[in-house]
């Protein structure tokens, strides 16, 4: 018999697909909430059901929520476009699902945020995070909040960017290539969600989940370099030509680079102090040595 109703909002995306697979492989029965769902599969299992649901329509998210007792926002916002803005989607959108979702009677809560969200940042993009926790909160004070580091896994997320990359005859770094990172495995993340559904002591606690290595961006280079078999030189730009260079890619209608990006670049992306991490989760994450390892067979 399957399990109670989870809502994944961006059900849909990189990270969502993930979380329903491992919830449906775990027996709940998964409502996968999105603005498209024409546009996409549905994964094939009786338990699945897509649903059409937007942030900006209460309506829509009450129906999403309708006998759910978990519901998981995984909806993400990297450039704004389309007239949507961080603020739209992260904050107000956030909290508008979580009053909804509250209202219709669902009784755990999770939204995705990043590792360094914070209202002092100099990045749009990650100053609206930390607010959406704030409204989340601010409406139902027992959500649960994952932070997780840059989402990999064979050739998606952090590997397709940095596979891309390391097919120019020469590899540009953001400075040195020395900010750090902890990539971590998606697999891992869609765990860490059951895992919050399941024990009752993750309710209202944040955590950062940052995967099993943690290494420069030059080292990142060198892994993906190592296993494709290639040598390529790397030369060290400032990152004032990386802002100059997100500016001009900005006016584009969908940027590879943007100003955020080049923001969250030019600091340390790793777990910090005083938050929940893995260990706490009982999860062991996969470096990402060990992601790339298992493109090799």
């Amino acid at each position: 018999m399957a399990k109670q109703i989870v809502t994944v909002l961006g059900g849909t995306g990189f990270l969502g697909s993930s979380i329903v697979s491992d919830l449906l492989e775990a027996g709940y029965r998964v409502r996968i909430a999105c603005r498209h769902p024409e546009r996409t599969t549905q994964p094939q299992s009786e338990y699945a059901e897509m649903v059409t649901c937007d942030l900006l329509d209460e309506h829509s998210l009450r129906q999403a929520f309708e006998g759910a007792t978990a519901m998981v926002n995984a909806v993400a916002l990297y450039n704004e476009r389309h007239g949507l803005t961080f603020d739209q989607i992260h904050v107000q959108g956030a909290g508008r699902a979580a009053r909804c979702a509250l209202d219709m009677g669902v009784e755990r809560q999770i939204l995705f945020s990043g590792i360094g969200a914070s209202t002092a940042s100099a990045s749009k993009y990650v100053r609206a995070r930390a607010q959406g926790e704030a409204a989340v909160r601010e409406a139902f004070p027992n959500t649960i909040v994952l932070r997780p580091s840059t989402l990999c896994d064979q050739h998606a997320g952090f590997v397709s960017a940095l596979e891309m990359v390391t097919t120019f005859p020469v590899i540009p770094l953001f400075s040195q290539g020395k900010t750090r990172l902890q990539p971590v495995y998606v697999g891992d993340i869609a765990k860490a969600v059951r895992r919050c559904i399941e024990m009752p002591e993750t309710a209202g606690k944040t955590f950062e989940l940052g995967g099993g290595g943690t290494y420069t961006y030059r080292e990142c280079i060198d892994l993906v370099l190592e296993h494709q078999g290639r040598k390529r030189p790397k030369i060290p730009l400032p990152f004032p030509f990386w802002r100059l260079l997100a500016a001009i890619l900005g006016r584009l209608p969908n940027p590879p680079l943007n100003r955020d990006q080049v923001i969250l670049m030019e600091n340390d992306n790793v777990v910090g102090r005083n938050v929940g991490t893995f260990s706490d989760l009982g999860i062991q994450p996969t470096s990402l040595q060990a992601v790339l390892d298992q493109t090799d067979h």
